[in-house]
């Protein structure tokens, strides 16, 4: 209405009003459209990311280094408390795991969407022929439910196997002169939980315990998705362990989200921390909406 006005009186000011009007109003609609996407249970938790090197050998488990240092950058780009929990370095280069908390509003809710195999193709800086590797490596996150007093997940302490031992790896003298590192072993499942990375056996134990009840909650939430197949007698999508994305460094530059099929030509940037456009791709889907257009790959 401004804007039509304005333009039948030639008034610049009043249509730029209106046209700062309406970018507002599209920003509060997008928010709110976020808000719908982010209301599931434990949406806005704290996540807890595993990074696990998978096929490739020593390229996969560089592979797996490279997506700890991206998460981080994410984390920290949303200004978000990032913590390494538990960390098994490679035999050469790399890790062959790491465990990492992301601690902010809505952490979950948004890395729920990097849960999958993440897939890179380049040329192996490891191999003395320069030939092209393709290495693999997974994702999972699951919700910090640790202090959460909602939570049904419960730990019997008898249910529970306790290790305790030296800390390996980086972290100072240290790790060499105190049992500081708890391993948990839950009896029923058969879960194994570790952490090193605290100088106290009694903060070591409290972030293990952690981890444990977020694997705990995330199986039963796959025996629940389990019994909703039974019921419903069809197979329903589940994207967790699939291939989720591929990083092509060689022979073309491009990162690939396969569920969404967003396509970003700025691969170093991406492993910089900048999942945004992944992330809300991935959102509106999942939400029925129509993904933001892609980008043009460079050739």
């Amino acid at each position: 209405m401004l804007y039509e006005l304005g333009r039948e009186e030639d008034d610049l000011e009043s249509m730029r009003e209106a046209w700062r009007a309406l970018q507002e109003l599209d920003r509060a609609v997008a928010g709110l459209e976020f808000q719908r996407m982010l209301s599931g249970d434990h949406d806005r938790s704290n996540a807890l990311v595993s990074i696990n090197a998978g096929a490739g050998g020593v390229d996969s488990q560089d592979w797996a280094e490279m997506l700890l240092r991206m998460y981080q950058r994410w984390g920290e780009r949303q200004g978000f408390k990032v913590e390494v929990l538990d960390l098994q370095e490679g035999d050469q280069a790399g890790i062959r795991s790491a465990e990492l908390s992301i601690a902010g509003e809505y952490a979950y809710g948004y890395l729920r969407s990097e849960i999958g195999v993440h897939r890179l193709v380049r040329i192996s800086p490891f191999d003395a022929q320069a030939r092209r590797q393709t290495s693999f490596a997974s994702v999972m996150v699951l919700p910090d439910i640790g202090d959460d007093s909602d939570s049904d997940i419960e730990v019997v302490d008898a249910d529970l196997k306790v290790d305790k031992y030296r800390a390996s790896g980086a972290g100072g003298q240290h790790v060499n002169k105190t049992e500081s590192a708890v391993r948990l072993t839950h009896i029923p499942t058969g879960i194994v939980v570790a952490c090193q990375m605290e100088r106290s056996q009694h903060k070591n134990m409290a972030i293990a315990m952690r981890m444990l009840k977020a694997k705990l909650w995330e199986r039963e939430e796959q025996r629940r998705l389990a019994e909703r197949q039974a019921l419903e007698g069809e197979k329903m999508a589940n994207e967790w362990g699939s291939q989720i994305r591929s990083y092509v460094i060689h022979p073309y530059q491009q990162v690939t989200d396969h569920r969404t099929d967003l396509k970003v030509s700025q691969v170093q940037a991406v492993l910089d921390g900048d999942l945004e456009r992944f992330i809300e791709a991935f959102l509106l889907k999942q939400g029925g909406m129509d993904a933001p257009g892609e980008e043009s790959a460079a050739t």
